[in-house]
């Protein structure tokens, strides 16, 4: 889910910035610092959307930068657990497949990919057995978060499961709608 979230820290603006206003060479300094960061508590940082109070400054003598205590907006990534997402296959390994999430891959494993028999091809599809169904580099997709780890930050991992109903390639999901459903047979009750 994306979320605009207010944070507060201690920003370091070095000397390089002191040409610009103190707004510019802040806001220039927060980019620096939070944009593409990956953290578990803020998730993926896509932008600083704005800087809305810079405090006084200091500087620390020895350092030459001055620091600001500033409060600013930030536009983040958080993926939640039993979230539905859409996303392209980036691509596909013997294992499962690949997909972009946005700002972040996921990975799809071939047992959660569909509710079928799943063989990888060497021309990088993977194929259901009575199905007949196929997933291919550059399809879109909708899947389910299973699974989110920030235990590598700098690697953050994302399971994903296409195997429930309404999940799955997109022109699948089309084609499911499509089809009417079939009619219940209503069970009478015995009368006595």
């Amino acid at each position: 889910m994306y979320y605009r979230m207010e944070v507060s820290d201690h920003i370091r603006v070095p000397p390089r910035f002191f040409a610009f206003s103190r707004e510019e060479a802040v806001l220039k300094a927060v980019k620096q610092k939070y944009d593409g960061m990956i953290d578990p508590q803020l998730g993926v940082v896509i932008d600083v959307a704005t800087v809305k109070n810079i405090g006084e400054g200091i500087i620390i003598p020895g350092d030459g930068a001055s620091y600001y205590d500033t409060t600013f907006e930030l536009l983040v990534f958080q993926p939640e657990l039993q979230e539905v997402l859409k996303g392209k296959i980036k691509d596909i390994a013997d294992f499962g497949a690949f997909i972009t999430l946005g700002p972040i891959d996921g990975m799809i494993h071939i047992s959660q990919t569909m509710d079928d028999f799943v063989s990888f091809a060497k021309d990088k599809t993977l194929a259901g057995r009575d199905s007949k169904r196929s997933l291919r580099i550059g399809d879109a997709c909708r899947a389910r978060v299973i699974a989110v780890s920030f235990k590598d930050v700098t690697n953050p991992k994302i399971g994903l499961t296409m195997r429930q109903p309404g999940l799955g390639r997109l022109d699948w999901l089309d084609k499911e709608e499509e089809t009417p459903a079939e009619p219940k047979e209503e069970k009478k009750s015995k009368e006595k």
